[in-house]
């Protein structure tokens, strides 16, 4: 039998082998997350997003059923099912709530204002009233700021461009769940008067309205449509994708992989990119700072995806310099 000394020593020589921080993470206490999404579990492009999340975690040292205990909600962008999950959520008293969107934060202030809540991707979260201030929130939520109300006008230029003889240009949004709708239609009315194109604005509840209102948008001459920043545009990217193929409508999205399923164009910023570094706010509340010094951060990579063959189908000829600009063409 090994005597006790030499046990010891054979315990204290691999616990000195082991990497970095094991040994700390052998005695640290499992920590609790709530992470409240708008959107289905199965809807690829955002399983892509909480998948990079959740691997940036794992590289900040947080291990899924280690140190570290994640609640995921899914409200299928049905408001009903989202202030549910909240109650559910706040009521098990997590130590922080990662929210995915402007109307799961804005569910989720309501429930609480002392849980730290930390948005990967939302609009305007100084005049939705979220927080104080950009640079110092001051309250208990803070986080990743999705794309400027500026991009709709850009939006409407990248049209314009594509289809030089755009008359009209309908921007379509559920008003249930895209609750800043005004910050968007704005700038949206105001480039397509400067270029001399009727806008059209286009509330819709659900997919069967939206494709009303795309087969009335392409009995029009020259007519364009554009999908509103929105967690229902990002829910049912492949959905709306399909719709504008039947109708044959040239379309820009925020949603990058819609571009894989019909869409003609997506700009946008990098989604996945948010998702990372909303994993540093992550590890940086769960060590002890405040949600209410750490300031809401903008966007720092954007992409654009164009699809050729989409454009064919629908008798453009997209420039060799159009095609150069975007990070990704699809043919």
């Amino acid at each position: 039998m090994i005597r006790r000394r030499d046990a010891l020593k054979l315990l204290g020589g691999a616990a000195a082998s082991w990497p970095k921080g094991a040994w700390a993470q052998q005695n640290q206490r499992v920590r609790r997350i709530g992470v409240l999404m708008q959107f289905r579990e199965d809807v690829p492009e955002v399983a892509g997003w909480v998948g990079a999340f959740r691997e940036e975690l794992q590289k900040l040292g947080w291990i899924e059923g280690r140190n570290l205990r994640s609640d995921y909600r899914w409200g299928d962008n049905d408001s009903a099912n989202l202030k549910r999950f909240a109650k559910e959520i706040v009521a098990s008293k997590p130590e922080l709530i990662v929210s995915s969107s402007s109307l799961t934060t804005t569910i989720l202030k309501s429930e609480t204002v002392t849980i730290p809540i930390i948005f990967t991707n939302v609009v305007d979260p100084v005049g939705q009233g979220l927080v104080s201030s950009l640079s110092r929130p001051g309250g208990n939520i803070t986080g990743f700021v999705n794309l400027e109300p500026s991009v709709s006008g850009k939006y409407v230029e990248l049209l314009k461009e594509l289809v030089p003889r755009l008359q009209s240009i309908a921007i379509f949004f559920n008003p249930a769940t895209t609750p800043y709708s005004d910050i968007y239609l704005k700038p949206f009315e105001a480039a397509a008067r400067t270029l001399g194109v009727e806008a059209i604005a286009t509330p819709v509840r659900d997919l069967a309205e939206l494709d009303a209102v795309m087969a009335s948008q392409a009995l029009r001459p020259n007519a364009g449509l554009i999908a509103m920043p929105s967690g229902f545009a990002s829910g049912n990217y492949k959905e709306i994708a399909a719709l504008t193929l039947r109708h044959k409508l040239p379309m820009v999205t925020t949603v990058l992989a819609g571009a894989h399923h019909g869409a003609l164009l997506a700009y946008g910023n990098d989604i996945i990119d948010n998702y990372r570094r909303a994993a540093s706010y992550v590890d940086r509340i769960l060590k002890g700072e405040k949600p209410a010094e750490l300031p809401v951060q903008f966007p720092i990579k954007f992409r654009m995806a164009i699809n050729l063959k989409t454009a064919k189908a629908l008798g453009l000829d997209v420039p060799l310099f159009f095609q150069q600009r975007a990070d990704e063409v699809i043919e």
